[in-house]
């Protein structure tokens, strides 16, 4: 009888320190979210614009740093794995932090090009269907790993089908690109969400714990923002 009240207990322990954990790496990725719109906004109606995008007859268009802007997500993805492993808590927050206003400085011609209406509308279907999708992996009992692993390669395969488009500009690409990446990212949203809550150990000390709810946030913050600028891309209203 002892025994099993004893179980009762460390079960119930273990699944509040989970619900913790799950909330943090939720929180977190809130966070980089409202980071994330703030420096986009700020860069659009400050001259901040002008530092990273020079008017053209045909619109605004990147200069050497908006380049820089565009391309630094993906260089601070690699220095922020290297703090996951060596650094501490504040740094990893720190490049969480920088990471999402360095996102916002690149995405930020999304608000010169879609309406707002059309922007606001398709965050709240991203939110629905990033909210289902992320329920659903943190609950199902089927392992998500197989296919999962399958996406991360369409991941690659997206990340060179972009860059070969930024020469290409094929428009039949650019659309396939955004389907695909639908679909991809509708996936791993579930798949990174059962990956966090499988990370979550009861045994880690606080700042084991702090670090993977940062790197969880990220997962399902990069997540979120490609699934959001792909659904945009598709059925957002240009002005």
């Amino acid at each position: 009888m002892e025994k099993n009240i004893s179980k009762t207990r460390s079960f119930s322990a273990v699944d509040e320190g989970l619900r913790q954990y799950m909330i943090k790496v939720y929180n977190f990725m809130a966070g980089g979210l409202c980071v994330t719109a703030l420096a986009a906004y700020l860069t659009v109606n400050t001259p901040l614009l002008r530092m990273f995008f020079s008017p053209t007859p045909q619109g605004m268009m990147m200069n050497g740093l908006g380049w820089i802007a565009l391309f630094a997500p993906l260089a601070l993805v690699f220095v922020f794995n290297g703090l996951i492993a060596k650094g501490t808590p504040k740094q990893v927050q720190i490049a969480f932090w920088v990471f999402s206003a360095v996102m916002g400085i690149s995405i930020a011609p999304i608000l010169l090009v879609y309406t707002q209406d059309s922007i606001a509308r398709i965050f709240l279907i991203t939110a629905a269907m990033f909210g289902g999708l992320s329920i659903y992996g943190y609950t199902t009992k089927k392992d998500l790993t197989g296919i999962g692993s399958f996406m991360y390669m369409g991941v690659i395969g997206l990340v060179i089908a972009s860059i070969v488009n930024i020469f290409m500009q094929s428009s039949a690409l650019y659309y396939a690109m955004s389907y695909i990446a639908v679909v991809v990212f509708t996936v791993l949203t579930a798949y990174d969400t059962q990956k966090i809550r499988d990370m979550y150990s009861s045994y880690d000390e606080s700042d084991n714990i702090t670090k993977k709810a940062i790197a969880g946030a990220l997962s399902l913050y990069l997540d979120f923002i490609n699934l959001f600028l792909a659904l945009l891309r598709l059925f957002g209203d240009r002005r």
